[in-house]
């Protein structure tokens, strides 16, 4: 019997084949990439907001603790932002005519909250306390970043499940001393493992990796 397919034709299968496994890898592959990049996760990208409030000089020069605008961070689940009359305690004095500070005078004299951007903002199922975090000598800096050094408010981590699973298998490498939580120049010493070890053991924290945790 005459053959019908040319002997190459094994060949092409077997390259085909295994071609379509490869490209199949590197799609997953890159999409993979993609919900990781900044384009998704927003990570490094200044978000606009109706004042341009800078961190950079707020916290940087002027030295201001966290908790001064984020009054709540100790005690809820939520940082808090600041009513329009902590801003106004320094600039019912301070630069009160700059036209860049007019949203700030009007929503003091109308009594109208500032309509802020959120910069990080978490799905609907997923539960995230600041308090606990706190309390257990996780610091600001950690998930937020240098923000005495961004002149314009970014996010500084994906805040991914991976990224969250990291610190909460391995709280050691992240805990920090209670008094050093607010720091934005806290450096972690050369043993971290070690000391935080013992941090971990001191403030009671448990490596929380069950899926009710955050998702309830």
């Amino acid at each position: 019997m005459a053959q019908i397919f040319h002997r190459s034709t094994n060949t092409i299968s077997r390259v085909s084949i295994f071609g379509a496994a490869f490209f199949v890898a590197a799609l997953i592959a890159a999409g993979g990439l993609f919900i990781r990049s900044s384009y998704v996760t927003r990570v490094g990208v200044p978000i606009p907001q109706p004042v341009p409030f800078s961190h950079k000089h707020h916290v940087g020069d002027d030295g201001l603790d966290c908790r001064y605008c984020h009054t709540t961070v100790e005690t809820s689940p939520f940082a808090g932002m600041p009513p329009t009359d902590t801003c106004m305690h320094c600039h019912s004095q301070l630069f009160n005519t700059s036209p860049v500070l007019q949203p700030v005078i009007n929503s003091a004299q109308t009594n109208t909250p500032i309509q802020w951007n959120r910069v990080y903002q978490l799905p609907d199922f997923v539960y995230f306390d600041h308090s606990i975090h706190i309390s257990k000598g996780i610091g600001c800096e950690t998930c937020h970043g240098r923000v005495d050094q961004m002149p314009l408010m970014q996010k500084a981590s994906s805040l991914q499940m991976e990224w969250c699973l990291d610190c909460h298998r391995h709280p050691e490498n992240y805990v920090r001393p209670r008094a050093q939580v607010f720091s934005m120049t806290w450096q972690p010493p050369p043993n971290q493992s070690e000391e935080g070890q013992l941090l971990v053991k001191n403030y009671h924290i448990q490596s929380l990796t069950n899926c009710w945790v955050c998702h309830r």
